[in-house]
């Protein structure tokens, strides 16, 4: 019989101290995004007579109409094209054993460790001479190469706790290594291949730096780009923004409700390999 402890009472204020901590900042930015401008009272304060029209001036004014759908596309391409190529990638990099196998490895994850940002002036001359500045397509080539290091070692880790008796028995059967990663071997990366959208998916989702750079000058725009535009040099609506942020956050929280149950299972299976 499991009795009610004094440890347990600790680890459950201690639970509750961090509930309180993650879900104070959501509290204020929600409590922000439906309070009439007009109320400038303290931000802790609850909103006395919410409204929406805080999200109707915000997806009007800051364009966030195309701004989403930019952010859709790049996010959506970015990440298909970035699982398929690390997936790919990863399973000979994990099951061939030569030397140059695991010389290439560790050349792929040199990627981890260089910040991007020490090519930016020649990844930008390039997307120029490209004809890609200004397009979300110039966002897509950037991102599917900057998050492939990452992925493939997620990947390239997994595999290597997988036991190889299910791709053998396939290969005995007259598949190809093609087919055998097909039918076999992509079926058992599921947990692990919804761990990486959602970490790839998030931060796409939410880079500032790159859209700021490869669109800027032109009429298209991501979400925090966007965002960014209700900051003025003299005036700056902050109700406004936090039903902008409201906004931007809604699809992410979509897909992880979506995907809820597979992301913890994926957290949950790398944790035990």
């Amino acid at each position: 019989m499991n009795r009610y402890r004094p440890r347990t009472l600790a680890l459950e204020l201690a639970m509750i101290a961090a509930a309180l901590v993650v879900g104070f900042p959501l509290y204020v930015l929600v409590n922000l995004a439906l309070r009439p401008a007009s109320d400038t009272s303290s931000p802790v304060r609850p909103t006395g007579s919410p409204t929406l029209e805080n999200f109707t001036h915000a997806w009007q004014q800051g364009s966030l109409g195309g701004a989403l759908a930019n952010s859709v596309l790049v996010t959506v391409c970015s990440v298909v094209i970035v699982l398929a190529v690390s997936a790919l990638a990863a399973y000979p990099l994990a099951r061939v054993t030569a030397r140059w196998s695991r010389g290439t490895y560790l050349l792929v994850l040199l990627g981890l460790v260089l910040p991007f940002q020490l090519a930016s002036l020649p990844l930008y001359q390039t997307m120029r001479d490209l004809g890609l500045l200004g397009t979300p397509w110039a966002l897509v080539l950037f991102y599917s190469g900057l998050q492939v290091p990452l992925t493939v070692f997620l990947y390239a880790g997994f595999l290597r706790a997988l036991p190889r008796d299910f791709e053998d028995a396939a290969m005995i059967d007259g598949c190809t290594p093609l087919q055998g990663f097909r039918h076999v071997v992509l079926p058992m990366l599921k947990p692990v291949t919804v761990t990486a959208l959602v970490l790839n998916a998030v931060a796409v989702w939410n880079d500032f730096f790159t859209p700021l750079l490869y669109l800027s000058g032109s009429a298209q725009q991501t979400m925090p780009v966007a965002i960014a535009g209700f900051v003025g040099q003299y005036v700056t609506d902050w109700n406004l923004i936090f039903a902008a942020l409201v906004i931007s956050i809604l699809p992410v929280l979509l897909l992880y409700f979506l995907l809820q149950r597979s992301i913890i299972n994926g957290f949950a299976g790398g944790l035990r390999g």
